[in-house]
C-alpha cells in the first residue's frame, strides 16, 4: 500500500477481516480502515484508492453503502472531488440499526404462527422461539445496548 507505513497497512487489512468476518466485504473495512487512521481525516477517492493500491471505480462502489448505511460521510466540495470521513458514532447506528431490524424476524414468524396449525406443536415452539427471540433483540437488547454504551464510552473517555 504506497505511502502507508507498514503498521498502518497491517492495520487497514486487520479492520477488512474483522469487517469480512462480520459479513460486510473485506474492501469495506479496509476503507474504513484507512479513513480511521489518514492524515487529514477526509479524503477523496483518489486519495483512497493510492492509498489501498485499488481502483477509484471498486472504492466508489464500497464508499457508497457506507455513506447510505452511515458509517461515512461525503463533505460537500466546489467541483466534483468529493471527500469523505468516518461518521461519528456511526459504528455504533449501524449496529442499533441490525439490532431494530430483529422486528422483521419477529413478523415473519408471528405469520408463521398464523399459518401453522395448533396440530404442530414443535413447529410452533421453533416459530414462537424465533419471535421471541427477534422481539427481544430489537427492544430489550437495542435499547439496553445503547444505554449501556454510551455509560461505557463516557467512562472510558473520563479515564483517559
Amino acid at each position: 500500500m504506497s505511502g502507508m507505513p507498514p503498521e498502518e497497512a497491517e492495520l487497514v487489512n486487520r479492520i477488512g477481516l474483522f469487517f469480512e468476518m462480520v459479513g460486510a466485504p473485506r474492501t469495506m473495512g479496509r476503507i474504513y480502515g484507512r479513513l480511521m487512521v489518514c492524515d487529514p481525516p477526509e479524503q477523496s477517492l483518489t486519495e483512497l484508492a493510492e492509498a489501498l493500491d485499488m481502483s477509484k471505480a471498486s472504492i466508489s462502489t464500497a464508499v457508497r453503502p457506507m455513506q447510505e448505511g452511515g458509517l461515512v460521510e461525503r463533505l460537500p466540495t466546489p467541483g466534483r472531488r468529493h471527500r469523505y470521513r468516518i461518521t461519528p458514532g456511526g459504528f455504533t447506528q449501524v449496529l442499533g440499526g441490525q439490532l431494530a431490524r430483529m422486528r422483521l424476524g419477529a413478523e415473519a414468524a408471528e405469520f408463521g404462527l398464523s399459518v401453522v396449525g395448533e396440530d404442530r406443536p414443535e413447529q410452533r415452539d421453533r416459530l414462537a422461539d424465533l419471535r421471541d427471540f427477534c422481539e427481544f433483540c430489537a427492544t430489550v437488547v437495542n435499547e439496553d445496548f445503547m444505554r449501556r454504551w454510551d455509560e461505557y464510552r463516557a467512562h472510558r473517555r473520563s479515564t483517559r
